[in-house]
């Protein structure tokens, strides 16, 4: 009898364990009380929104001043073209780590920011005319990159530039680029403020399909793919055998390569700190929700290695491709800075909020 006591006690306390142990991985353990949709609501209508909305904003500007370009062909209007494509590039910046939803539906990312351009293709298009632009072998051959090229290496000098203009089908193409960008951002954008923002913020389990896993994992996975390894490890040649300067931002324009690494990184620590876009308001966020989980300590980590990982970006040339042909150390100094808080971020951060990594790596990093 003694024995059978012993038994259904030791059964009964496998069961306790095992119940604790999944409230662990379910995220419902009694420790974690934080307002996670209090933290999708600040994110969703104070930066996300707001963020997508000045892009749409940037890009009607853009349409209107390649409309005026295209109609009128001279230096003063590729002058004001180009400042305009600058701004929306910069914007960008800021949604670039927000491919959930109709973003990702849409391949927003893969339309606007792949680079370096394909310029065979877009010499292709620009030639036959015959092409479609969402099509996804044309995916590094459109967006931000393409119109790069298109406002700066067609040509040697502004003169043979304007000059390759009086073309046509040039004229068409570089229209054609810029609405396609409108049109996709229009579409994200009209989805946020339509249907999505509302089951966004409520849409709180801590399942694979849940929005703060979604948000999360898109968060690091931009951060750790798309800012470290795209804008900073490729060129200066982390993961190849040689520096490939060729492969860094904006190659055409190439002194705005640094400053889009710089919009980048503050964009990145700006939603961990829960700060309002274009406002220095802060509310709930990734850092308060480690705060609410007595995680102070990681908090302070992962703003002490953002803050070092600027440090070095503002010290290095704000033409990236000169600084890796000319001293590749000060761009790998910046990697091994940026590559600190991946760590902080992908590991710590995700473990403590007991979110699983959902996407692959398999860049060997």
């Amino acid at each position: 009898m003694i024995k059978k006591i012993i038994a259904v006690a030791i059964f009964s306390l496998a069961i306790f364990a095992c119940s604790e142990s999944d409230d662990a991985i379910s995220g419902n353990a009694s420790s974690d009380t934080f307002n996670r949709a209090a933290m999708l609501t600040n994110i969703a209508d104070n930066i996300i929104i707001p963020a997508y909305q000045d892009l749409e904003s940037d890009l009607n500007t853009l349409v209107a001043s390649k409309a005026v370009f295209v109609a009128n062909v001279n230096q003063a209007n590729l002058e004001t073209l180009r400042t305009d494509w600058f701004s929306a590039y910069k914007t960008y910046q800021a949604v670039q780590m927000f491919q959930i939803g109709k973003a990702k539906e849409v391949f927003f990312e893969a339309q606007m920011n792949i680079y370096p351009t394909n310029t065979t293709d877009i010499e292709n298009n620009i030639a036959t005319g015959n092409y479609d632009l969402s099509n996804v072998n044309n995916n590094d051959a459109v967006g931000f990159p393409a119109v790069d090229y298109m406002l700066y290496g067609l040509a040697d000098s502004d003169s043979a530039i304007l000059e390759v203009y009086t073309n046509v089908n040039h004229k068409n193409h570089l229209s054609d680029l810029i609405n396609r960008m409108q049109l996709l951002t229009n579409t994200v954008v009209t989805d946020w403020t339509s249907s999505y923002r509302d089951g966004f913020v409520v849409n709180t389990n801590n399942i694979e399909s849940g929005a703060v896993n979604q948000i999360l994992n898109a968060y690091v996975f931009y951060y750790e793919k798309r800012l470290r390894a795209d804008k900073v490890g490729t060129p200066s040649g982390v993961f190849s055998s040689t520096p490939l300067p060729s492969k860094v931002e904006a190659l055409y324009k190439e002194d705005n390569s640094k400053e889009l690494l710089l919009v980048a990184l503050d964009a990145v620590q700006d939603v961990f700190n829960g700060k309002a876009y274009n406002s220095n308001i802060e509310g709930e966020s990734y850092k308060t929700y480690l705060m609410g989980l007595n995680r102070n300590d990681l908090v302070e980590v992962i703003n002490t290695r953002f803050d070092s990982a600027r440090l070095k970006v503002q010290a290095l040339n704000s033409n990236l491709k000169n600084q890796v042909e000319t001293d590749n150390s000060k761009m790998t100094d910046a990697y091994d800075a940026i590559q600190l808080a991946v760590v902080s971020l992908k590991s710590d951060m995700l473990s403590a909020l007991n979110v699983s990594v959902e996407y692959i790596d398999a860049d060997g990093d």
